[in-house]
């Protein structure tokens, strides 16, 4: 079923990234970590997945959209505002919370978790859950404020081309996951480009990590 929603505000959370608040069909629905496939008038037939970001409980929908000038929807969606509207199909996706463990976002990755991790810690539940954020600058994080209040020490914030960087200079690889997991019996959460996903679902295997433990999007979708 095809939903067409009105934004109602727009926000820039760092230079390329982009906060949206749009209407809420009438019964709309979802599981926290789920995206749909959007659609823009500038574009028909061009659709792009983007993940809902916000609380559950909210009136509202909210999506947090990496923009990239190559690609010709987020190129658009850099001067979409209040008053524009996107197009949507029915929520789909593979990444949902099946219990605690190790968040690892590479990225725009992040946002199937921004709202697992904003509905558990609303809900008291956030737990010994830990995020372990990726970027190559650190001119790319954003909501640091609101992570570092979610989660506190459990927030790592690593930066991979920034050797000057006020995080923490690394890569999320096996060699990082061996020195900084401290169980491999526990729930492993991986979204951000393709080939860090790859890597780092075989790495958690290797390392002993059940394979039903190990979420992920289905890559091949």
């Amino acid at each position: 079923m095809a939903h067409t929603v009105k934004i109602v505000a727009t926000e820039m959370l760092n230079y390329n990234v982009k906060h949206f608040t749009t209407e809420k069909p009438a019964g709309f629905t979802y599981a926290p970590g789920q995206a749909v496939l959007v659609e823009i008038l500038e574009m028909k037939g061009e659709k792009r997945p983007f993940t809902f970001t916000g609380l559950l409980s909210e009136p509202h929908l909210e999506f947090t959209i990496k923009l990239y000038h190559h690609d010709g929807v987020t190129h658009h969606l850099t001067d979409y505002k209040a008053g524009d509207t996107l197009t949507f199909g029915d929520p789909w996706g593979a990444i949902k919370y099946r219990g605690p463990g190790i968040f690892m976002a590479g990225g725009a990755g992040i946002t199937p978790f921004l709202a697992i991790l904003r509905n558990l810690h609303q809900s008291g539940k956030i737990g010994n859950n830990a995020l372990w954020f990726s970027n190559k600058t650190d001119k790319d994080i954003f909501l640091e404020a609101e992570l570092r209040k979610m989660l506190g020490d459990r927030l790592r914030l690593l930066i991979s081309r920034e050797p000057s960087t006020q995080h923490e200079h690394a890569r999320i690889d096996k060699e990082y996951l061996k020195a900084h997991a401290k169980t491999f019996d526990q729930c492993f959460y991986v979204c951000g480009p393709d080939k860090m996903v790859k890597e780092l679902s075989a790495s958690l295997r290797e390392l002993g990590a059940d394979a039903e433990n190990v979420i992920t999007e289905d890559l091949d979708s």
